[in-house]
């Protein structure tokens, strides 16, 4: 387990819920990866996000998807690729990952806690 943290800690990171708008193949990464467009509603709009979750994921079950992504972290280059928002998932022991997403649909942009 990682160090603990305070609940002010947590109160700092903005968890919000989206849907995948858009998704094409990251050419330039070294390990296959997605480049995401997630709709975090009116408020946030879209972020992008390139993310390794070609395992399970593909164009046509993501589209549409609502995930869960980490919205106030800096840009980061990736691979080219400008990534606005960490999307959530688990990762198994051989690196393959899982999103976690809402057992029912929301409205995008409602902040997780």
């Amino acid at each position: 387990m990682k160090e603990q943290i305070t609940y002010q800690d947590f109160e700092k990171i903005d968890i919000r819920l989206g849907t995948v708008i858009s998704v094409e193949k990251n050419e330039k990464a070294r390990k296959p990866s997605l480049v995401l467009k997630v709709d975090f509603g009116k408020n946030i709009g879209v972020k992008q996000s390139s993310a390794q979750i070609t395992h399970f994921y593909n164009k046509d079950n993501l589209i549409g998807k609502q995930v869960i992504g980490v919205c106030n972290f800096p840009e980061k280059n990736i691979a080219g690729v400008v990534s606005q928002v960490l999307i959530l998932g688990s990762i198994d022991t051989d690196g393959k990952v899982t999103l976690v997403h809402p057992s029912q649909k929301a409205d995008d942009g409602l902040p997780i806690a």
